[in-house]
């Protein structure tokens, strides 16, 4: 399989730590993952679907304690408290391993140990970094074949090379003894006592942000928590830009972005490059250049439909493995609160209980089939506006870098940064606002900086401190812009329609970057004249509702200048001082 010394000596000391019964390589040959997913269906890990409707998809149930990323049980470890970030939980490096090897001792005795080579980003590409997960889960196994490349086309590419270190065990199950570890100084991950996807799969969040936004820092370039989208014009010219959001604020929406009817008429097209995650390097043009490492979309389920998101529907609709949601029995395919008006009469509901959509608890209140959190993983393959350069070894180049939120006053629709510096500043700030379904409280603000608050492998002033160090390497910098599409009125409806007509607002975000439309400026950057922003077609918004969306109230943000600052503090003393000074400049253009 391989001559690779530190790969073998790692496979011989988690045997001798773990225990296995055997050892299997898996090669990435579609005959090998047959096998395994016979296997699984004979063991029950996985339901096979109904073929005819859903070719090459399975359901898949986890534990019941088992079922979301656990943030508090997630750690970034590292020799020095201070390397790790204050928003981070922290663990010192041997004491975390001491810990997780004790965890480890033994725990696939009776079972299998799967040695999967993977590679994120294309096979070969200068882009890409290859990953080692060693686990005893099926399930991990199907899934990672689905959302990064493996086999031995990796092995090759591999050679005599480094590589992350991951080892996984789904062990009891134990919700006490659940950890996910990450030693960045190591490039090594470790995951036990889970079985749900963002805790194991470890090249998704684990490898993909926290370890390489590491090696980004060590090495000169960035790993970012963004969808990158290409947009077409009439003239058949693609900008891409990639964009940061937090959750619940329409990431998923605007990667897969249909235009809307004046805009396809007009011959725009809109393409997917990626939905999650995007790693950005200099390319010799001095410009920025981003790659979608992953090789699948790791989806939730409720509310994906025909009209919310039917690129990503679509994309679900063979080869795709479906994770907590309701088994329709009378034909054997999946449903899902928001997938349709009909929910299945004769089902099992996510643990597998029988269920129809009928059912009500004793307030009256409908009992939910999927879980929230259900999901799906489908290749990337599937999806039906896939960009030609998904597998370009160098990326695409970025024109934009868009950073967005949910803010009900604060945030205006769009506005640019005045320059790279206050861009990273506009990123920093990032926040949304919670809503009465997630904490009874509303509006309190979280601040989540770049979309990055659970995924930074290192400390967040430093991460801060990069992203100014790397504006400097950039000849030709792509312009930054935030977005918020979630303004409400005084009755607390939305105002902009959001979905396909975010489209509206890109175009403005392109026109500025090429320089064809001017801004107003505010005390937080430019805004858009209201005629620039092409309303036509939308019904019950006039210029009059784009001036109100793109207004900036000075109380308003002097109030959040002040969450700022005590922000910062928060962050302690790595936060540079550029980014003190960009909120100096912000509270002088307040006051004037």
């Amino acid at each position: 399989m391989t001559t690779n010394k530190k790969l073998l000596t790692f496979i011989e000391e988690t045997k001798a730590l773990c225990n296995p019964d055997k050892v299997v390589w898996i090669d990435g040959s579609e005959a090998q993952l047959n096998e395994l997913r016979e296997q699984a269906v004979k063991e029950k890990i996985l339901i096979k679907l109904n073929q005819e409707k859903l070719p090459g998809c399975y359901l898949h149930r986890t534990t019941v304690n088992d079922v979301a990323r656990v943030e508090d049980r997630t750690f970034i470890c590292s020799k020095v408290k201070e390397d790790s970030s204050p928003v981070n939980n922290w663990m010192e490096t041997g004491e975390a391993m001491k810990m997780m090897n004790d965890l480890f001792k033994g725990v696939m005795k009776g079972r299998t140990m799967y040695v999967i080579p993977y590679s994120m980003g294309a096979v070969g590409s200068k882009f890409s970094k290859i990953g080692i997960e060693l686990t005893d889960s099926i399930y991990v196994v199907l899934n990672m074949a689905i959302m990064t490349r493996v086999g031995n086309k990796v092995l090759d590419a591999l050679g005599d090379g480094d590589f992350v270190k991951g080892l996984h065990s789904y062990a009891e199950l134990s919700e006490e003894k659940r950890y996910i570890c990450h030693f960045p100084e190591e490039n090594t991950i470790m995951s036990i006592n889970s079985n749900y996807g963002g805790n194991v799969l470890l090249g998704k969040k684990c490898f993909a942000l926290r370890i390489a936004s590491y090696l980004g820092k060590t090495e000169g370039w960035m790993a970012e928590h963004m969808l990158i989208l290409g947009i077409e014009n009439p003239k058949g010219e693609i900008k891409y830009v990639a964009a940061a959001f937090p959750s619940a604020c329409g990431k998923t929406n605007l990667a897969m972005l249909i235009p809307p009817e004046i805009y396809k008429k007009k011959g725009y097209k809109c393409w997917c490059v990626g939905d999650d995650i995007a790693w950005i390097r200099v390319g010799e043009d001095g410009r920025l250049w981003a790659v979608n490492p992953e090789n699948g979309f790791f989806g939730v389920a409720p509310g994906t439909n025909m009209k919310s998101n039917p690129n990503a529907l679509l994309s679900t609709r063979k080869n795709t493995i479906f994770t907590n949601v309701v088994e329709n029995l009378d034909d054997e395919t999946v449903w899902w609160e928001g997938l349709d008006k009909n929910p299945p009469k004769n089902a099992l509901d996510w643990k597998g209980n029988p269920w129809n959509g009928d059912m009500k608890d004793e307030n009256g209140k409908p009992i939910k089939g999927a879980h929230p959190n259900s999901r799906f993983t489908a290749p990337t393959v599937n999806c039906p506006c896939l960009s030609d350069q998904f597998e370009a070894p160098d990326g695409v180049p970025l024109s934009a870098i868009i950073f967005g939120g949910r803010r009900a006053k604060t945030a205006p629709l769009v506005y640019q940064s005045t320059d790279w510096n206050n861009g990273v500043f506009v990123g920093s700030i990032m926040a949304s606002e919670t809503t009465a379904a997630a904490t009874g409280a509303v509006g309190v603000v979280r601040r989540d900086p770049m979309a990055m608050r659970p995924f930074v492998g290192y400390n967040m002033g430093d991460y801060f401190a990069h992203w100014i160090e790397m504006g400097k390497k950039v000849k030709n910098q792509p312009k930054i812009f935030n977005v918020n599409w979630f303004r409400t009125d005084d009755e607390g409806n939305f105002i902009w329609p959001g979905f396909g007509d975010n489209l509206r607002v890109l175009d403005w975000i392109l026109a500025r970057c090429e320089d064809k439309v001017d801004a107003k400026e505010t005390p937080i950057g430019y805004v858009p004249y209201a005629k620039d922003i092409n309303i036509e077609g939308l019904e019950g918004v006039t210029e009059a509702t784009i001036e109100d969306l793109t207004t900036v109230d000075k109380e308003t943000w002097k109030k959040e200048a002040e969450g700022i600052e005590k922000f910062y503090k928060e962050l302690g003393e790595r936060v540079p001082k550029e980014l003190y000074g960009e909120l100096a400049k912000l509270n002088a253009k307040l006051d004037k």
